[in-house]
């Protein structure tokens, strides 16, 4: 009697131990999941939009001898279309910025923008209500090419700077 006594008292344990530990793997996938679907919301969420490509127009630079002209072509812009409002106190914005960072949190906007700050940049923070989105604009200009130009002059002082290589320019909408 004791020997069928401990036999069914050590299998209903054995039982019990193993139905516990095929739980808890259960639920440590399940969080896996979750955290991996959550990663991957955010990012789609920060991806940019398609960029509207601008005109190639070919640059002639003329020689002193009488040959005929060399024709370079120019690289094209990537300009974003979007509508967009001022978050950060005491700025204005033009037609043409050129941005350097995109965030969904607020807080890491300001980050970037206050170093941005003590660069020496007065760089400004825009909200995209529409992709609920914050960009820090570094600069601002009325006309393509002189963001153009000031995007190039940002990308060649931060050139070890991998996420200020894709800077890019932002034409506001109404």
């Amino acid at each position: 009697m004791k020997k069928k006594t401990l036999i069914l008292l050590t299998t209903s344990i054995m039982l019990t131990l193993g139905a516990c530990k095929s739980n808890e793997s259960a639920y440590k996938k399940a969080y896996e999941n979750a955290k991996l679907q959550e990663l991957a919301e955010q990012q789609e969420a920060v991806e940019p939009e398609t960029p509207t490509e601008a005109e190639v127009t070919p640059v002639v630079t003329p020689e002193p001898a009488p040959t005929a002209p060399t024709v370079v072509e120019r690289v094209p812009m990537e300009v974003h279309e979007e509508k967009v409002t001022v978050v950060s106190p005491n700025g204005g914005l033009d037609n043409y910025s050129v941005v350097c960072g995109s965030f969904i949190a607020q807080a890491n906007a300001d980050g970037l923008k206050s170093t941005l700050d003590a660069d020496g940049y007065h760089a400004l923070v825009v909200y995209n209500a529409e992709k609920n989105v914050y960009r820090v604009v570094v600069s601002t200009f009325p006309d393509r090419e002189s963001a153009a130009a000031a995007r190039d002059a940002f990308k060649a002082r931060y050139p070890n700077n991998s996420d200020f290589q894709k800077a890019w320019l932002l034409y506001r909408i109404d």
